[in-house]
């Protein structure tokens, strides 16, 4: 033992004193370790500090309350809770035929226990004043100044509100209005003004925009002046957060769910209790998912895999690198030799070496992002939107990401050292290299990991329905032909015999030392086989993409619409695209309101409707058509029936893309044809004549008519539909013109003009504008359009046709330039050892005499030769994994289109899905041809031309 220990004390410290003097060589293995390291471990750094403890969360969910009371809005029927209060379910059984699902508020105040300090929590929206305009905004009604909400805000500045006409703001709002403590703010519509007092934050959203205000002081007011100004009043959620001494159980949490009142405790929370003690869990088809393990196991198995292709990658461009090292100090290793040492000795000094550069990129890693994440704390709190729970360090983590880099280093060491351990002492000393015969055993088990994997990837794309087993297939296969890559080196020295000198001489260099070319051409395939991989599953994906593409209008045409508040914002809107846009013909288009003109389209407010376009009986598509005991009535056909009548016209949709517009219905006049390219001159003479312009056959009746059903009672046809009775509801008749042919109408399903709106009684509200343009708008002038929009403070729905995007192109750039640099990086390792190897040679050819650029030529090509090789070879290989997934995506997506023909759900007019697998020559093209040019003429040009001329060692 005590033997063991000195020879590995002394040949750690002939290793560090090595490490020393070449510190180029250190640095740069150094630095392939370290950085991999850093960015693990400011990762995990990052992600523990990121989560924050149940304790945290309660302290940011609850302030010092000890418990939220939430309504379930389930009309005071019993529920079912999660522990944490984030899911619920009534819970009596209300699938069954012949119930209705409970809905309604409960008096949550009830439900409070008696002698408790209970805080109102509020939160609705408004439009608010800002310098820029107005802003819609969270608002918020709390007492945050009260101990009770202490830790759920945090003030950053001035104070909470202490007067009904102060408010406090969010930092990000200040950031975002313009604003600062101390102005004044009101809202659209409101005649009252508060100042703002102070700016928070909340810690665990910092990206919100909200202010705060008294209980009382805002909402309420609010709501009267709107509702007084003719708009639906906003709507308002009212929590409370409850103290009370002993806190809140999950026997008392069940009691107050039994009122249906949803509870989140602390208490539990930080308890929780048994998934055998909540009902909930125990209920048909729920399940507690944080306790499953699955999701878990397939992302350890991700980042298994990630780590164990990084270090492969690794140790495949730091190995050549410690061959260097061993190279050039075979001397030194010689006279370990001759002075009685044994090959484990000379083993050791090796491993020695990528230990000490292990340990230290250990260090310098784990060092580094300790100082970068505590130093760049507030940046990654900003980036992810929350502020950290505290900085955590496990050490445990730490180390294991420590030892990770020592195993790399060792790992990375570990041929070097055995092919420096073979070496006679003689041969050392002497700088001969002997000849060895090249290992016949590791390419046939290569070939056989190449015939293995893809048989695995083979039989996950065609057979199996797993992209696992492709994937796994794909990454053994390219470890085989990481395994095969010294006799692939070998089949590329045969080619040699075409090239000219230079190039010959450098391909014959590296085949005949294939103990060095191998791993940097195995580094250099691995990273293009990543990249070929990549790029070709991305470009098939965007050719399918482009071929699956449905415009939202024609090439270079807009719509802007705005559904909120009535319309109020329309004029402003237009204007604004009329101003900013090169607009060529603007359709201005209504839509149909039901009670109040501020009514939204869906009907929900206090005396709000809504209406529908009537599909005559004859009309419904039998596989969408009610039955009186309300069950599917598609599952009374057969497959082939239900596969026949998705060809039935009346069975054909017109949705799923376009612009969205309320029925498909809009109210406008001929210039909208002409936005939507509609070229048919019967349709803007039947508009003008005041009838409807219909692009759905299904929707006119047999008389030609097209019929608006007004349902002004919401709820009254809500149950009428349960009971499959007729919908209640004046129903207006159209005369109708059907558009022949199928024409793209994108969305549009039907056209009346606002005159035969108004003469038919029709409530109408403006919308918005559609228009073409007279050619593309530029970036410049779309940001100007969304400058003026964000003025406004308006949810403004906005569309500018540009057709298909290539989204991947910047993706694909990066990856060739990975791969490139890559590529750079272990053609230049190789090609240092080659020049290490090559000196006698070098030295012999300017002593006959040859031109000092000579060396530089050599080393450009030997540069260039390795990473050709390794380009070639990966191109090859990436293309397996790209293919496989692709092969069981199509199977996958062409089962889900037969299936959903059997279940009668396909559109008549869909296609089945083509998957092609597309060649990315561009990335080939700049990988093939690009990158190992590049490589070669860097190499040239920092390489030394001329050479010291010695004597050459006698052999």
């Amino acid at each position: 033992m005590k033997t063991w220990f000195h020879s590995w004390r002394a040949a750690v410290r002939i290793a560090r004193r090595d490490a020393l003097r070449f510190k180029g060589r250190s640095f740069l293995v150094l630095a392939m370790i370290a950085l991999p390291i850093l960015g693990v471990s400011a990762l995990d750094l990052t992600v523990r500090s990121a989560e924050l403890t149940p304790a945290q969360r309660m302290d940011r969910t609850l302030g010092a309350a000890d418990a939220r009371f939430t309504d379930a809005q389930m009309g005071g029927a019993a529920i079912l809770q999660d522990p944490a209060g984030e899911r619920n379910t009534p819970a009596g059984d209300y699938d069954s035929p012949g119930k209705s699902w409970p809905e309604g508020p409960t008096d949550v105040t009830k439900t409070i226990p008696a002698g408790s300090k209970v805080l109102t929590d509020s939160n609705g929206t408004a439009k608010l004043t800002t310098a820029h305009g107005l802003l819609q905004t969270e608002v918020r009604e709390l007492a945050a100044a009260d101990p009770v909400a202490r830790g759920i805000m945090r003030l950053r500045e001035g104070r909470f509100p202490e007067k009904n006409d102060e408010i406090a703001a969010t930092t990000r709002f200040l950031e975002s209005s313009g604003l600062s403590v101390g102005s004044t703010l009101t809202a659209r519509g409101f005649d009252r003004t508060y100042v703002i007092s102070g700016s928070y934050e909340l810690p665990s959203d910092l990206t919100t925009e909200q202010v705060n205000a008294l209980p009382g002081a805002f909402l309420a007011p609010y709501a009267k002046a709107v509702e007084k100004a003719g708009l639906p009043k906003p709507s308002i959620s009212t929590s409370y957060l409850v103290k009370r001494a002993g806190g809140f159980t999950w026997n008392t949490v069940q009691v107050i769910n039994a009122k249906g009142v949803v509870v989140t405790s602390r208490l539990v929370v930080l308890d929780p209790p048994a998934d055998s003690d909540v009902p909930l869990y125990q209920k048909n088809d729920w399940v507690n998912y944080e306790n499953g393990g699955g999701t878990d196991a397939a992302a350890l198995a991700a980042v298994a895999t990630v780590v164990g292709l990084a270090m492969l990658e690794i140790c495949l461009l730091a190995g050549p690198a410690f061959a260097v090292g061993a190279r050039r100090s075979r001397r030194q290793l010689g006279l370990v030799g001759a002075n009685g040492g044994a090959r484990s000795h000379i083993r050791a000094i090796v491993l020695s070496g990528g230990l000490v550069i292990g340990v230290a990129a250990a260090l310098v890693g784990i060092v580094l992002a300790l100082i970068l994440t505590f130093a760049l704390r507030p940046f990654l709190e900003d980036h992810m939107g929350q502020r950290f729970g505290g900085f955590t360090v496990r050490p445990l983590e730490l180390l294991a990401i420590a030892a990770l880099a020592v195993l790399t280093g060792l790992l990375s060491a570990i041929i070097p050292a055995v092919t420096a351990s073979r070496q006679t002492v003689l041969a050392s000393l002497t700088g001969r290299r002997g000849v060895r015969r090249s290992n016949r055993v590791l390419p046939l088990i290569g070939f056989g990991a190449v015939l293995l994997g893809a048989a695995v990837a083979l039989y996950g794309s065609v057979v199996s329905d797993r992209s696992a087993l492709v994937s796994g297939g794909s990454a053994v296969a390219e470890l085989g032909v990481v395994a095969m890559t010294p006799a692939l080196v070998g089949l590329f020295g045969r080619a040699g015999r075409w090239l000219p000198l230079s190039p010959r001489l450098a391909l014959r260099d590296a085949v005949r030392n294939r103990g060095r070319t191998a791993p940097a051409v195995a580094a250099v395939l691995a990273a293009i086989a990543g990249t070929v991989a990549v790029s070709a599953y991305a470009a098939s994906r965007d050719a399918q993409s482009q071929a699956e593409y449905r415009a939202t209008l024609p090439y270079g045409a807009g719509a802007a619409l705005v559904t909120e508040e009535g319309g109020r914002d329309v004029p402003a809107v237009r204007d604004a695209v009329q101003r900013t846009l090169p607009v060529d013909v603007r359709a201005d288009v209504s839509r149909v309101a039901v009670g109040k003109p501020g009514c939204d389209p869906y009907g929900e407010g206090e005396g709000c409707g809504y209406y529908e376009v009537v599909t005559p009986p004859g009309n419904e598509c039998p596989l969408w058509a009610a039955t009186p005991d309300g069950s599917d009535p598609a599952e009374k056909y057969t497959d082939e029936q239900r596969r026949a009548l998705t060809k039935d016209w009346r069975c054909r949709s017109r949705d799923g893309h376009g612009i969205h517009v309320d029925n498909g219905l809009v109210i406008a006049d001929a210039p909208l044809l002409k936005v939507l390219g509609i070229d048919d001159p019967g349709a803007a003479k039947a508009l003008a004549a005041g009838k409807l312009v219909s692009f759905s056959k299904p929707q006119v009746d047999k008389n030609g008519a097209v019929g608006i059903r007004l349902i002004s009672d919401p709820e009254a046809a809500d149950r009428a539909r349960e009971r499959n009775k007729p919908i209640p509801g004046e129903v207006k008749s159209f005369p109708a013109y059907q558009v022949p042919g199928s024409p793209d109408s994108y969305g549009v399903q039907s056209v009346l003009s606002p005159a035969a709106a108004k003469a038919a009684g029709l409530i109408t509200v403006p919308l918005g504008a559609v228009f073409s343009t007279d050619r593309m708008p530029s970036t410049e002038q779309r940001q100007k359009l969304d400058a003026e929009i964000a003025k406004l403070g308006s949810d403004v729905e906005l569309t500018l046709e540009r057709g298909w995007v290539d989204e991947n192109g910047l993706v694909l750039l990066a990856l060739t330039v990975f791969a490139g640099l890559v590529t750079i990086g272990a053609a230049g390792i190789a090609t240092g050892l080659a020049q290490a190897d090559a000196e006698a040679d070098l030295k012999t050819l300017a002593a006959v005499g040859a031109p000092p650029r000579v060396r530089r030529i050599l080393s450009g090509f030997q540069c260039g030769v390795v990473a050709a090789m390794g380009v070639v070879l990966g191109s090859a290989a990436g293309f397996l994994p790209a293919v496989g997934l692709r092969l069981t995506e199509g199977r996958e997506q062409m089962r889900s289109y037969q299936e959903a023909l059997d279940r009668g759900w396909t559109d008549a007019g869909d296609v089945a899905p083509h998957v092609p697998i597309v060649v990315p020559w561009e990335t080939l093209a700049a990988l093939l041809v690009a990158v190992p040019l590049g490589a070669a003429l860097l190499a040239a040009l920092l390489t030394r031309s001329g050479g010291a001329l010695s004597r050459r060692a006698a052999h």
